[in-house]
């Protein structure tokens, strides 16, 4: 028996506002496997890569992580970071005739244009400083954490260095290329059989779009870049795999979980990441730990209406007591900040 056309559209919203939430699903949630060690207070990291290891690097610093990010600035490509790996495995200072100049500035295609300045001898002393800063960091690292960018590359055509940063030289100066994933690989084994032999390696492929090499190009790139992650792990045992990539790309999943620029995770799709890595990656412990750090910013963070009032007094000094018996507790991690913060 067929419904008369005017009850059709009233049984329609009948219909769909019995249909049961659980049954109507509009996201592909994913499912990150825990792996078997997860990280704590205890064990120091270096983190390196795009400006998205930079983004949890710092969340990992604000609860006082031990660890160590990007000495010597953003790194995009494998190959980058793979030579600053092996310089700080070999922790041979830079020289003054490794250096570039150009519009009045002295820089490194080794790193970030943060090094770059006006003073030759500066940029060589912060540039050697960030090399000791990291040799420290990956001798006494339990693990790392490397992200990468791009499989895109550019190479000197006087040297046929692979660049970490173009510093705004033209074009005509290097040879761009795709590096591969067997080459990725190739270039990983000597790290893997050497200064990486002992070592935790968590990798990432960051969810930033390069979309000046093109969207095509840029799904290529982050192609193979998953594809040689893949295949690392399954030769290395100790290598182990974070999804922030597929995090954005199938599960948050929309243009408002990008910056303006649509290039870069908006705040709070790196927020939704970084609960998603708290949630895999870091000890039961250490998330009970990062609750009570958590709750110390907040108060921080707080602006009274009337700051001179007995009541926020009092506010402050229960959170200086508080900073005071983690300082007791953890003895290793650095509360100055805060105590100074509550008790000035």
């Amino acid at each position: 028996m067929s419904l008369p056309k005017k009850h059709f559209s009233a049984y329609l919203v009948y219909l769909c506002s019995h249909i049961h939430q659980q049954d109507m699903q509009f996201r592909t949630p994913i499912h990150i496997k825990p792996p078997e060690h997860r990280i704590n207070h205890a064990q120091k990291g270096l983190l390196l890569g795009s400006c998205f290891s930079e983004n949890i690097g710092t969340r990992m610093v604000r609860y006082k992580l031990p660890v160590t990010v990007n000495p010597s600035g953003i790194l995009f490509n494998p190959a980058s970071i793979f030579r600053t790996l092996e310089r700080y495995a070999s922790g041979k200072p830079y020289r003054a005739e490794d250096l570039s100049y150009d519009n009045n500035l002295w820089f490194s295609f080794d790193h970030h244009s943060a090094f770059s300045s006006t003073d030759r001898q500066k940029t060589l002393d912060e540039i050697n400083r960030a090399t000791e800063i990291g040799s420290r960091a990956l001798l006494s690292a339990d693990y790392l954490i490397l992200t990468l960018g791009t499989a895109w590359v550019y190479r000197l055509k006087t040297s046929g260095q692979i660049v970490c940063n173009c510093h705004k030289q033209p074009r005509l100066q290097f040879d761009e290329e795709r590096l591969s994933a067997e080459t990725i690989l190739e270039q990983f084994k000597p790290l893997a059989e050497g200064c990486l032999k002992n070592k935790r390696i968590i990798w990432s492929v960051s969810p930033v779009r390069h979309t000046r090499d093109g969207l095509v190009e840029n799904t290529w790139s982050k192609a193979i870049l998953i594809d040689a992650v893949h295949r690392i792990i399954e030769l290395y045992p100790n290598n182990e795999y974070f999804p922030s990539f597929e995090i954005v790309n199938d599960d948050l999943r929309d243009y408002r979980f990008y910056d303006k620029d649509m290039v870069h995770p908006s705040e709070s799709a790196v927020d939704y990441i970084w609960e998603l890595f708290q949630e895999k990656w870091i000890s039961r412990e250490t998330l009970m730990l990062f609750k009570r750090i958590h709750a110390v910013h907040l108060a921080m963070d707080h602006r009274p209406l009337k700051p001179g009032t007995p009541q926020y007094r009092i506010f402050r000094q229960e959170y200086a007591n508080e900073t005071r018996r983690l300082m007791l507790e953890y003895p290793d991690l650095d509360f100055t900040d805060e105590i100074n913060y509550f008790e000035l």
